[in-house]
């Protein structure tokens, strides 16, 4: 037993726990609000812990601030003119699987949790009352991922994430005006990330750290 245990931390000790720091922006969009296209820009930055499993596997903890949401400018010259602006800003913890090939590209999988920190709706560029006041998002926010990065200098590395929510954010009445006709439709986050991330220390292979 005590053989069993000094190799265990032994095994633990040996592992090198890789710390980074990630800086980007999102192209998001959110399905279920009758607005369509990657149009809505925000902040994706935070930092990571990356413990490897033998030579080609690792997991990989983040901490991120996530601004997602949706955005669209007028459609039209009336006071109704079809303007949209959803922010939705979460704090993030993605976890992630992922398998390096040939030390060159990095896929991942995973998943994530955020918690909803600030919100804000504006409809027909305020000429109508904010939705969000009557039903409100979901505070949790969980999300898949896939995730592929390259390197680009020494430990620094180019990152492209997409990441959908497996659960609704919210539900939608939807009322035209000048029309009879009601909907309502489920809401989800929908997003992609691109981002730089750099490794702190890394093992950089046949150079000098």
């Amino acid at each position: 037993m005590i053989a069993f245990l000094a190799l265990t931390l032994q095994q633990v000790n040996a592992q090198r726990i890789i710390g980074s720091v990630i800086g980007g922006m999102n192209l998001a969009q959110v399905d279920g609000d009758e607005v369509y296209g990657f149009n809505k820009f925000g902040l994706n930055v935070g930092a990571s812990a990356t413990v490897p499993l033998g030579n080609n596997f690792s997991v990989t903890l983040e901490n991120i601030y996530n601004q997602k949401g949706a955005y669209q400018s007028e459609q039209y010259s009336d006071s109704l003119n079809g303007a949209y602006r959803l922010k939705l800003y979460y704090l993030e913890v993605p976890l992630l699987i992922q398998y390096t090939d040939k030390d060159f590209f990095t896929a991942g999988a995973g998943f994530s949790w955020g918690r909803l920190v600030e919100s804000s709706e504006v409809e027909n560029g305020g000429a109508s009352e904010p939705y969000i006041d009557e039903v409100p998002f979901d505070k949790n926010d969980y999300n898949i991922i896939a995730d592929l990065r390259f390197p680009l200098y020494r430990r620094l590395k180019a990152n492209i994430r997409y990441s959908y929510s497996v659960s609704k954010i919210r539900t939608r009445e939807f009322n035209p005006p000048f029309s009879n006709d009601q909907w309502t439709r489920d809401q989800f986050n929908n997003y992609l990330s691109f981002r730089v991330i750099w490794m702190f220390n890394e093992k950089l292979e046949n150079k000098q750290d």
